[in-house]
C-alpha cells in the first residue's frame, strides 16, 4: 500500500486514516492477519507512518487546510531563521542553552521535528528545500554527538532521555529517511536502543513496570524504530507491550484497572497511581493505543488481542462523558491546566482526533457511533472552532468526518456519571453539564511538581465547573492565571496565603485523609454527591459537602464546617470568568447591582441572585451573601515554569463576578445551602426561590438530605447511621430513592468504602421486587428494608426496582 497524498484526497465517506487501515485489506478492520500478498512492508508502514505525522493528502484550495498550511509554515519560518546553523554553534537555539540538560535537547528535538514537518508539507515556505533537509540532518547530528547519544547517564527529569526525546527523534527520522545517510540513523537508532529498549520497563529503574499512558508512548517508539531499522522483533515488542505479554497481560492496557494506572469499569482513568487524569495522560494513552493500531493494521505485526475491546468501550465510558463540545473537562487534566498552549479545546481536539483514528480499525457499530458523537462536537464549538488550531493530522480526520453526509450530527451526551474511581461527578443536561473534583485517602486533591501547576492548591477540595452550551470559553479564554486560586467555584477554605507547589524537580500529589467522596446515581439521570473535605497540611478546616444534581438544578448543602485556626472561611458559591470586557447583569433580590469594577457588597439575608447569562443563585432559607466585582491580572508564568510548557509573562486581564458565603474566623458547625440553576432567566430564579420546589429536609453533620416532590425523589447522603426523609440508614451512605406510578426505584452507594454491608429502610410499601443488583436484597413489606453488600464494591452504585 503506497498511500500518496493523492490517494488519500481521495478517499471519501471515511476518515483519511481509515484509508491507513482499508487500503491494507480487510485484515486490518477484524484485526487479523492478511496473507502474504497483503501484508505491508517497511516500507509501506513508514509511509503510513509518515501520513500519521503530516495528515496526509489535503486539497490546497479548502481554506481550513490552507490556513493549518499557513500557521505549521510560521511556526517553522520562526525556528528556521533563528536556528544557529554556524560550525561554532553550541545549541541549536540561544533559549535551550546548554543543549546537554534534558529540557533542552528535549525541546530541541521537539523543534526540529517541527521543521522537519514543515518541510514534508506542501505549500510551506520549507517544503522539500535541500538546504533545510541537510540542516535537519546536521542538527540532530549535533544533538547526538553534544548531548544525547548512549555514552550519556540519564540526568534530570527521566521522561526527557526515555518518552520526550526519543518520540520526537523517530519522527524525525521517519519524515527525514529518504536523506539520512545510514551511519546518522544507525546512531538515532543505538541511542533509542539505549534509553528506550522497550515499552516494558524504566530504563532508569529496571524494576519498574511501566503503565497506562508511558507504556503507550514507549510502544510507539520501539515500533517506529524497528520500522526504521527494519527490525521486525522490534515490531512484536511494540505490540506485545500493549497487552504486557512480558508480565502476562499485568500491566496490560487492554484490561480494566482495579488499583493504580488506567481505564476503569466505571470509566475512571487514573496515572500516577492516585491522579484523575482522563484528559491529559488518558488522552495521550488513546492517542498511542490508536496510532499503533492504524500503523500495524493488517501488517503481520497487527494487533490482534481480543482485549483491545476494553479501548474501544473507553470511548464512551471514558471520553465522552467529559468532553463538552468538544472541550476537555479541566476536572480530569491535572497539572496540565496550568500549561498555557495546552487549554481545554486543545486536549479536547487531541481526544476527538484519537476517537477518529482508532474509528478507522475499530468494528463498525463502535466507529459509526463515535463519528457520529464527534461531528457533534465539531459542529457545536464555534468559540473555539477546532480548524482555528487544529494540525494538519488532526484536521484531515476532523473534515472527513464533517463532510460525509451519511454520519449524523451527535446530539449532546446526557446523563450523570459519578467515576467512583477516581472521585470525580459529571452531571450533563442537554445545553450544560456540572463537574466536581473531589479528592480522599484514595485521589489526589493535586498534581504538581517539575515547575507546573504551583498553584493548584483547592482544585480538588470539591471544586465545581459549570460548562455552559453559550459560554464554551469560560475555562480557556485566560482563566487559570487570573482567577483567585483562593475562591474557585464550590470550594470552602481556610484563607491563609499558600507557598507555590511544585517547584522542586519531580513530581508530587496530595491526598487528604478523608474517606468519603463519591456518590450513588439513580437511572442515570439523578445523582448524589459527597465529600469529607479535610483541610490543607497544616490546618484543621473540616466540613461536610453533598451536591444533588437533578434535571434543572443542582442543589449544594455545607454543614459542620468548623476550624480552630483563627483563619476566615469561606465556600465560594460562584466565580465567574466574564472575559476581557465583560458587563454580564447582577441581580439580587430583584434588585440590579452597580456593574463598576470594584464594586462590593455584602447582603446580610439575600434570597435569590442571577448572572446574566449564567443563571440563577437560590438560597432557599435567605443567608448572608457576598458579591465582588473585580478585574484580575496574573501570567501563565506564575502558574507553569516547567522546562517545555513553562508560560509566558505577558499579563493575562479578565473580568470576574464573584459570590460567596464568609463563615468566620474559626466557625464552629457553621453551614451553607444554595441552588444553582444553569441557564435559567432572572423571572424563572425568583419563582423557583418562591415556589421551592425542591426542599432541604436536612443539613447537618449527621445527614444531607433534599426531597423533590414533582419528581417523588428523595436523596440524601448519611454521614453516620440516621433516618431522613423516611428514609433510613445503618451507615454513611449515599441514597437515592424515587417513587413514581408503582415503581420505587432506589440507588445505593458506600462513597466512603469503610463498609461491608447496609441496611436501607425505606418509606413505601413495597410488595415485590421487579428487578435488584446480586449485591441488594429486599425483604418487602409497608416499611421494606434493603440489605446491600457493599463491601469490595469501591464505592459503586447498587441498584433495585420495587413495585409496589
Amino acid at each position: 500500500m503506497d498511500l500518496s497524498r493523492r490517494t488519500l484526497l481521495a478517499v471519501t465517506g471515511a476518515t483519511a486514516a481509515t484509508a491507513l487501515v482499508t487500503a491494507a485489506g480487510p485484515a486490518a478492520a477484524t484485526g487479523r492477519s492478511g496473507g502474504a500478498a497483503a501484508e505491508p512492508g517497511f516500507g509501506t508502514l513508514l509511509q503510513r507512518a509518515e501520513t500519521l505525522l503530516t495528515g496526509g493528502a489535503f486539497d490546497p484550495s479548502d481554506s481550513d487546510f490552507a490556513a493549518a498550511v499557513a500557521a505549521l509554515d510560521t511556526t517553522a519560518r520562526g525556528l528556521w531563521d533563528t536556528l544557529d546553523r554556524t560550525p561554532v554553534r553550541t545549541a541549536l537555539w540561544p533559549d535551550l542553552a546548554p543543549v546537554t540538560d534534558a529540557g533542552n535537547f528535549g525541546q530541541s528535538y521537539t523543534r526540529l521535528r517541527t521543521l522537519a514537518t514543515a518541510w514534508a508539507t506542501p505549500g510551506t515556505s520549507l517544503a522539500a528545500d535541500a538546504e533545510v533537509a541537510d540542516a535537519l540532518v546536521a542538527a540532530l547530528r549535533f544533538v547526538h554527538d553534544t548531548a544525547y547519544n548512549p555514552a550519556k547517564p540519564e540526568k534530570g527529569n527521566w521522561w526527557f532521555w526515555e518518552i520526550g526525546a526519543p518520540r520526537a527523534l523517530m519522527d524525525c527520522c521517519v519524515l527525514l529517511r529518504e536523506r539520512l545517510p545510514a551511519a546518522d540513523l544507525a546512531a538515532h537508532l543505538a541511542v533509542v536502543d539505549r534509553f528506550c529498549p522497550d515499552a516494558d520497563r524504566r530504563t532508569n529503574s529496571p524494576t519498574l513496570a511501566e503503565t497506562g499512558a508511558n507504556r503507550t508512548d514507549k510502544a510507539v517508539i520501539v515500533a517506529l524504530r524497528g520500522l526504521l531499522g527494519r527490525n521486525a522483533d522490534k515490531l512484536v515488542s511494540a505490540r506485545d507491550a500493549l497487552s504486557d505479554v512480558r508480565d502476562g497481560g499485568r500491566n496490560s492496557l487492554f484490561r480494566y484497572a482495579a488499583s493504580g494506572d488506567g481505564f476503569y469499569e466505571d470509566g475512571s482513568f487514573v496515572q500516577h497511581d492516585v491522579v484523575a487524569y482522563t484528559g491529559s495522560y488518558g488522552t495521550v494513552l488513546l492517542s498511542g493505543s490508536a496510532c499503533l493500531l492504524a500503523l500495524l493494521a493488517g501488517s503481520p505485526w497487527a494487533v490482534a488481542d481480543p482485549a483491545v475491546s476494553v479501548m474501544y468501550e473507553a470511548v464512551e465510558r471514558s471520553f465522552t462523558p467529559v468532553i463538552f463540545d468538544g472541550l476537555m473537562m479541566d476536572a480530569v487534566r491535572g497539572r496540565a491546566v496550568s500549561r498555557e498552549r495546552a487549554g481545554d479545546h486543545r486536549d479536547g481536539a487531541s481526544a476527538v482526533a484519537a476517537i477518529l483514528l482508532l474509528a478507522s480499525g475499530a468494528p463498525e457499530a463502535y466507529a459509526d457511533r463515535w463519528r457520529s458523537v464527534a461531528k457533534g462536537w465539531l459542529t457545536r464549538n464555534r468559540t473555539a472552532p477546532f480548524a482555528s488550531f487544529a494540525s494538519l493530522p488532526q484536521l484531515a480526520l476532523a473534515k472527513a468526518v464533517l463532510s460525509d453526509r451519511a454520519v449524523p450530527t451527535g446530539h449532546r451526551t446526557t446523563g450523570s456519571y459519578v467515576f467512583a474511581d477516581m472521585d470525580r461527578v459529571v452531571h450533563r443536561r442537554p445545553g450544560w453539564a456540572y463537574t466536581l473534583s473531589l479528592s480522599s485517602k484514595r485521589i489526589s486533591a493535586y498534581e504538581a511538581g517539575n515547575g507546573e501547576n504551583l498553584h493548584g492548591w483547592y482544585t480538588g477540595d470539591g471544586m465545581t465547573y459549570l460548562y455552559d452550551a453559550d459560554d464554551l470559553g469560560q475555562f480557556n479564554d485566560g482563566f487559570w492565571p487570573t482567577v483567585d486560586p483562593y475562591r474557585l467555584p464550590g470550594t470552602t477554605v481556610d484563607t491563609r496565603r499558600r507557598t507555590d507547589l511544585g517547584t522542586g524537580a519531580g513530581t508530587s500529589t496530595y491526598r487528604p485523609s478523608n474517606a468519603v467522596a463519591g456518590g450513588a446515581v439513580l437511572h442515570a439521570r439523578y445523582a448524589a454527591a459527597a465529600m469529607e473535605l479535610v483541610g490543607a497540611p497544616g490546618t484543621t478546616l473540616r466540613a461536610k459537602k453533598s451536591w444533588f444534581l437533578l434535571d434543572n438544578a443542582v442543589i449544594a448543602l455545607g454543614a459542620g464546617i468548623t476550624s480552630r485556626d483563627g483563619q476566615p472561611v469561606e465556600t465560594v458559591v460562584e466565580n465567574r470568568n466574564l472575559g476581557t470586557d465583560g458587563r454580564h447583569r447582577l441581580v439580587v433580590d430583584g434588585v440590579r447591582q452597580p456593574l463598576a469594577q470594584g464594586w462590593s457588597k455584602e447582603f446580610g439575608r439575600a434570597r435569590w441572585a442571577h448572572i446574566e447569562g449564567v443563571g440563577g443563585y437560590v438560597l432557599p432559607d435567605g443567608a448572608a451573601l457576598h458579591a465582588l466585582r473585580e478585574e484580575r491580572t496574573g501570567t501563565w508564568r506564575s502558574l507553569n515554569t516547567g522546562a517545555d510548557t513553562g508560560g509566558s509573562i505577558t499579563p493575562v486581564t479578565r473580568r470576574y463576578l464573584t459570590l460567596w458565603a464568609d463563615h468566620g474566623a474559626s466557625p464552629t458547625d457553621a453551614g451553607y445551602a444554595h441552588v444553582l440553576l444553569p441557564g435559567a432567566s432572572a423571572a424563572a430564579t425568583a419563582v423557583w426561590s418562591h415556589s421551592r420546589p425542591v426542599r432541604v429536609l436536612v443539613n447537618d453533620a449527621t445527614a444531607q438530605a433534599v426531597e423533590v416532590r414533582r419528581h417523588g425523589l428523595t436523596a440524601v447522603n448519611f454521614w453516620a447511621a440516621g433516618t431522613a426523609g423516611g428514609i433510613t440508614s445503618s451507615g454513611p451512605a449515599s441514597v437515592l430513592v424515587r417513587r413514581h406510578g408503582s415503581r420505587v426505584s432506589v440507588a445505593v452507594a458506600d462513597p466512603g468504602r469503610t463498609l461491608t454491608g447496609l441496611t436501607i429502610e425505606l418509606p413505601h410499601h413495597v410488595r415485590t421486587v421487579a428487578s435488584a443488583d446480586d449485591t441488594v436484597s429486599v425483604v418487602p413489606g409497608r416499611r421494606p428494608v434493603l440489605t446491600v453488600a457493599v463491601g469490595g464494591s469501591r464505592g459503586h452504585t447498587h441498584r433495585a426496582e420495587l413495585v409496589q
